[in-house]
């Protein structure tokens, strides 16, 4: 693979052998990417997130990568995780129609709590509009403090 960007990788990652160079996409605009663990499949889900939410998956990959560097990274569930902890995650990334979800799998006990709640007791979200302005500080903040709490094991 020397000599291939990882953009490239990720765009022949998504698409179906004989299949044109466009993703497919599951209802709401969600990747649909084979499971796997690393770098690679992670990149090529947000290489297939439709419209603006790739720059943004890109932008929010990039500041968990920076705030956690010794970050996991895997695709379950046509989702993009992250964690500190071999199988354990404290965050999840999933495309729907009109935003794009952060699920902070221990965000009850982050702070401040981020505003999306769960019916799960100790998930909280945050949801991300087109034309919301991320708060990159607060982000990074819950960032590093769900990666140094302990995982959800998937």
């Amino acid at each position: 693979m020397a000599g291939k960007t990882t953009t490239t990788v990720a765009k022949k990652a998504v698409t179906k052998a004989g299949a044109s160079a466009e993703p497919v996409l599951l209802s709401g605009g969600n990747p649909q990417i084979a499971k796997g663990y690393g770098e690679a499949p992670v990149q090529a889900y947000i290489a297939a997130m439709p419209g603006w939410k790739s720059a943004l998956g890109a932008r929010l990959d990039a500041l968990i990568t920076s705030a956690v560097p010794e970050v996991r990274k895997a695709v379950k569930w046509n989702s993009p995780l992250y964690g500190v902890e071999e199988g354990h995650w404290f965050l999840g990334i999933h495309v729907f129609a009109k935003y794009v979800k952060v699920a902070f799998f221990r965000g009850a006990s982050l702070d401040p709590v981020p505003p999306g709640t769960s019916k799960q007791k100790e998930v909280r979200y945050l949801d991300i509009r087109e034309d919301d302005e991320l708060d990159e500080a607060r982000f990074t903040a819950w960032v590093e403090q769900a990666a140094a709490l302990p995982g959800e094991k998937m």
